[in-house]
């Protein structure tokens, strides 16, 4: 009988799975096909891959599909027959094991499914910024009524419409960070590594269209990354950590940026020079800085990230939602059928790119 893996009993109650979602998968598989749901706990933060229990390793000896929290290599290994496998995390690095990147497994992750909430935190960092908030609560602390930083000729207090949001990737939490910011009037320019269709140079602006408001300009190259550093009153990293991200935010990019402007991540904490980031907060070249994720993590105390007035920090849980489960039902369920019907890959949902690492 033909077996599909569901391994998603996530330890973190937030993310407890509910009873419709093995039932609705079970309901989407054709006759005659097995659900073996995996009761063990296991953890989708991060990338995944927290442990590979045996109870699932033997599930998958004789599975054509997995949906868990990350892949390991010795899922795959354990899983010969194995043609699609899922993964309810946004981030792949630890699932991209040259053992997957030599299977021909097709490989799904969940990223989409995560950019709401991940979006939603992000425009709220930027009015953290934007109204003064950050001083409010400096004023609260002392038990202080302290409005001389808003009131002063260079009060750094501003307007979504008065503003350009910049977006250093532009897959599924980048559009819709873009997709609220420009609803509220800010003009968006978001960084592509695909040219984009329609784009004849290095520096040509392509107007976003679809759901996209004709207010969002989409760049590519080199040159789009540095008009991105220059113009953005914030600059929102969500692309995925690969060789070329690595790092990308570093002193010099960092100088690069407008005097004044946020630095927002939501990414991966490795595209950051964390010391070159505290220099620049620390000499006032940078407004601030909203941080959800860091180089390591959790963030060790005593680290000067921690005493920065200017600095709002989360624990890496910008995705942290009850709107989880609808939609990564629907994202898996909408790729089942997919799956069965034998449609083309460009036709799936969330396909990763294995060799380029998102």
């Amino acid at each position: 009988m033909p077996r599909a893996v569901l391994d998603m009993t996530d330890r973190r109650l937030v993310w407890a799975m509910p009873d419709w979602v093995p039932q609705e998968l079970e309901e989407a598989l054709p006759g005659g096909w097995e659900l073996v749901v995996i009761d063990e706990e296991t953890d989708g933060s991060g990338d995944g891959i927290t442990r590979v229990a045996p109870s699932v390793l033997a599930a998958v000896a004789k599975a054509e599909l997995y949906f868990g929290f990350g892949i390991p290599a010795e899922l795959l290994e354990a899983g010969p027959g194995l043609k699609w496998v899922h993964s309810g995390a946004a981030g792949v690095g630890k699932s991209l094991s040259p053992r997957m990147l030599e299977s021909p497994v097709i490989f799904t992750n969940s990223a989409c499914v995560h950019a709401p909430p991940i979006a939603e935190t992000v425009l709220g960092m930027i009015l953290f910024f934007f109204r003064g908030l950050d001083f409010a609560v400096e004023g609260q602390g002392r038990g202080e009524w302290l409005v001389d930083r808003f009131y002063a000729a260079d009060a750094p207090i501003r307007e979504l419409p008065e503003s350009t949001i910049g977006i250093l990737g532009f897959g599924g939490i980048g559009s819709e960070v873009a997709r609220r910011v420009s609803s509220l009037g800010a003009h968006v320019i978001a960084l592509k590594r695909r040219i984009p269709k329609g784009a004849q140079h290095d520096l040509e602006p392509v107007s976003g269209g679809g759901s996209l408001s004709s207010d969002i300009e989409l760049l590519h190259g080199r040159k789009g990354f540095e008009r991105l550093l220059c113009e953005s009153d914030v600059l929102v990293l969500t692309a995925p950590l690969t060789p070329e991200t690595r790092g990308i935010m570093d002193g010099e990019a960092i100088s690069k940026m407008k005097e004044g402007a946020i630095l927002i991540n939501v990414a991966r904490g490795k595209l950051v020079d964390e010391e070159a980031l505290v220099k620049a907060l620390q000499g006032g070249w940078l407004r601030g800085a909203g941080l959800d994720v860091f180089s390591e993590e959790p963030l060790p105390p005593g680290h000067p990230l921690w005493e920065l007035k200017n600095v709002i920090l989360t624990p890496h849980v910008s995705a942290v939602t009850r709107g989880f489960w609808r939609r990564e039902t629907d994202l898996i369920v909408g790729n089942m059928a997919r799956f069965f019907d034998g449609a083309p890959l460009e036709e799936w949902e969330n396909v990763v790119d294995k060799r380029a690492g998102y």
